[in-house]
């Protein structure tokens, strides 16, 4: 087996990598989920060798690779990339485990021409919600990535596995705390932008949607939504895994790898690898075709005419920076509950407050918070200043910044006012840093 030894590459525009398999053969690339290396292929990378050239990356920050965080999955799709065309690879097969599925699913809707083959293991069209993985970088900014790491195994392994394995649990906590945590911040970011739920009918390569069965992170529903969308998907039911299937169940995953893949090229390239053919060996697992349900469609909000300003509508901009800086949960509050006489109050909110002002580029939205703060101080808005100490930790504010602008609105706001706000922000930071037991 030949091995390229690991390469630490200091351009930011590529990524940390290394080989093992013959030099001749077709490259199969793993792809690591969030908070995790590429040892956590280490148990496929045996038998996968034996028939392809595994290409393993890590994410940045992860496993000592250069913290150069990323600010969306289609901009780790494109450093894969590059770092790819480095190398000379141009077309290969490609499996990724939940943040690694996708980088995947990207690759597989901006660059189909490289890809052969696709495997998205424990993924989903949405990875949750965006304000849970911004409220997890809240966490992370705020306490370190300690008590992610501590809850991972739960969120990882199932019960049993965990009990039993106590070598790989404390792996896998060690994992996420030796990673950067600002670019654990930047991919949770990139999740929380990540929705490809309208976009799945785009995807044609021949793919495997594989989950374990007792996944409570993204489980068979999702891995179901995404057979129902992509035109040319199987789906993989692995009993008694969770979430990090290869690792829990690593030989069911490498027989369905490499059934998947075997196939895939023989139609691709009239040949299953390049080399030996491989065997149709019995799987453990359930294959089962596409069910007939409807790909999930994404709702537009409502869009305002235009007003003749001779330039976009802001109402778009405005509701999107609106959800990323308040959160999905807080706008879909605020507009269900607007009715005819609140409507428009709203709709001007979005439009100016939101596309007009907040989306302009002479800020930075940390820089917006803090204005915001000490204007709703100055004014005494308490109901206002409890969300917006929320969007302030959102916009990458730290509790102690926080903290010292509020000291600042004392001075030149007056120590009522601050007193007040301090036992708002006191609370909200309360809620918003304590990590869920």
């Amino acid at each position: 087996m030949w091995e390229r030894e690991r390469v630490s590459d200091t351009n930011t525009e590529t990524l940390q990598y290394r080989f093992d398999g013959p030099e001749n053969a077709p490259v199969l690339i793993l792809g690591p989920s969030l908070g995790t290396t590429w040892h956590m292929w280490d148990r496929q990378v045996p038998e996968l060798a034996k028939h392809w050239r595994i290409f393993r990356f890590d994410l940045p920050g992860h496993g000592g690779a250069p913290a150069y965080p990323a600010g969306s999955v289609a901009e780790l799709a494109e450093r894969l990339l590059v770092t790819l065309d480095g190398l000379g690879v141009q077309r290969f097969g490609y499996a990724g485990c939940a943040f690694g599925a996708a980088i995947g699913i990207e690759l597989a809707l901006s660059h189909p021409e490289r890809l052969a083959s696709l495997g998205v293991i424990a993924a989903s069209p949405r990875f949750g919600t965006a304000d849970e993985f911004r409220q997890r970088g809240v966490i992370v900014r705020t306490n370190g990535l300690d008590p992610i790491a501590r809850m991972s195994p739960e969120r990882w392994f199932t019960e049993g596995f965990a009990a039993t394995q106590p070598a790989i649990t404390e792996w896998a906590v060690q994992m996420v705390r030796t990673t950067d945590p600002g670019c654990y911040i930047a991919a949770c970011e990139a999740l929380a932008a990540f929705d490809i739920r309208a976009e799945l009918a785009r995807i044609g390569v021949p793919t495997l949607v594989l989950v374990g069965s007792d996944d409570q992170v993204t489980g068979p529903a999702e891995a179901r939504t995404l057979v129902a969308g992509i035109p040319d998907a199987r789906l993989a039911v692995v009993p008694g895994a969770s979430h990090l299937v290869p690792v829990e169940q690593p030989a069911a995953v490498t027989d369905l790898l490499v059934r998947h893949f075997s196939s895939a090229w023989q139609a691709a390239f009239g040949t299953s690898t390049g080399q030996t053919a491989i065997p149709a060996a019995p799987v453990k697992q359930v294959l089962s075709p596409a069910p007939s349900a409807s790909p999930v469609a994404e709702i537009a909000p409502p869009v305002a005419p235009a007003e003749g300003l001779g330039r976009p509508d802001p109402y778009d901009a405005g509701i999107k920076v609106r959800r990323e800086v308040l959160g999905d949960a807080h706008v879909d509050r605020a507009l269900a509950s607007a009715d005819e006489f609140s409507g428009d109050f709203q709709e001007f909110v979005t439009r100016y407050a939101w596309g007009e002002i907040w989306d302009r580029p002479g800020l930075d939205r940390r820089s917006r918070s803090c204005v915001t703060l000490t204007a709703l101080v100055a004014g005494g808005h308490l109901d206002e200043l409890g969300f917006h100490i929320r969007a302030a930790l959102r916009n990458g504010l730290t509790p102690v910044e926080i903290k010292e602008v509020l000291l600042q609105t004392a001075v030149y706001c007056g120590v009522p006012a601050a007193n007040s706000a301090f036992k708002v922000a006191q609370q909200v930071i309360r809620e918003e840093t304590t990590p869920e037991e």
